[in-house]
């Protein structure tokens, strides 16, 4: 058995003079979860284009599943699935039929192709729906319906776009619960999303591109971690205390706080030793506070960080 899900080294891609890939490289060991995230316009599309085997390459290599995609398609494509943002199920069929038509489309016999629709409707929770027109079926049933489309069959490899979009940020568990099941049936999970807090809760790894070309990688941890140190936030009791416990991270941090959308004070630190010496003099000072939270940047400052500022280049214009 393969060691990794997916191996990729060098890959490059021009189109005419624009640059979308150049010498990206990533790696996702087998049953776990890579968040890739990039603006658009990052190479991210042509990324995963590669990688399903729907273009080649300029340049560099690739494997998906222990295959090469550029030698080895066929393989590779009876291997992975691809699910997209926006559902690819007929709202005119049932749940059922759904599944039954794309198992048939992937040569299973009937028998086996609605005993597999049977199965995966039921580990995602549609089985009282399994009858129903899926016109019917709510955003979230739809996302659960279209990931068990992608399972029917048995990938090793799931390339995953946007799985949450569309759906309100209470209902954005539901897929992030199924999601996380397949890696303990050993599936590897190429993610790319917009909600960077989809990612952090998701992904073992990241990997982020900018301009073509990878500018980060590691664990969300590892990358906080990167950009900045910590940071102290606090919320006071009373806002008239403003003054005297900014003064008092000033004189603790070495720099003035910033104050933050949620009204907090907020300003980076070395470490625990100055949250403990902010809290004892915010105590002897007689300053109340809500909250105060010690925290590594979120990963919205992450990626801010890395791809806020934009690449100036003198050579061919880079894009997706």
């Amino acid at each position: 058995m393969h060691e990794y899900g997916v191996v990729a080294e060098g890959l490059a891609k021009r189109f005419g003079k624009t640059i979308a890939l150049d010498s990206v490289g990533l790696a996702i060991p087998r049953g776990q979860i890579l968040g890739l995230l990039g603006p658009n316009g990052a190479g991210k599309t042509t990324l995963i284009r590669i990688l399903v085997t729907l273009l080649r390459c300029d340049r560099g290599h690739a494997r998906v599943a222990g295959f090469d995609v550029a030698c080895q398609p066929v393989q590779v494509r009876r291997r992975i699935a691809l699910s997209g943002q926006h559902t690819s199920v007929d709202e005119e069929l049932t749940g059922l039929a759904n599944l039954v038509m794309i198992g048939q489309l992937l040569d299973l016999p009937r028998r086996q192709a609605t005993q597999r629709g049977t199965e995966l409707l039921t580990r995602f929770g549609l089985q009282d729906a399994a009858g129903r027109p899926v016109a019917g079926y709510s955003g979230g049933m739809r996302r659960r319906l279209d990931l068990a489309a992608s399972l029917v069959g048995h990938p090793e490899v799931l390339f995953l776009d946007e799985p949450s979009a569309g759906l309100d940020p209470g209902k954005r568990e539901e897929p992030w619960r199924m999601i996380r099941g397949l890696t303990a049936d050993g599936v590897t999970v190429l993610l790319t999303t917009q909600y960077l807090e989809e990612a952090d809760t998701l992904a073992d790894a990241i990997t982020v591109i900018d301009n073509g070309q990878v500018v980060a990688a590691g664990t969300p941890a590892e990358l906080k971690r990167q950009v900045g140190g910590h940071t102290v936030a606090v919320r006071l009791n009373d806002p008239a205390d403003t003054g005297s416990a900014a003064a008092i991270l000033t004189a603790v941090a070495g720099r003035r706080p910033q104050t933050s959308t949620r009204n907090e004070l907020v300003v980076p630190v070395t470490g625990d030793d100055d949250l403990f010496e902010i809290t004892t003099r915010l105590r002897e000072r007689g300053v109340g506070v809500t909250e105060l939270s010690l925290r590594l940047p979120s990963l919205d400052e992450v990626f801010l960080a890395l791809t806020g500022t934009p690449t100036t280049t003198t050579g061919p214009t880079k894009a997706a």
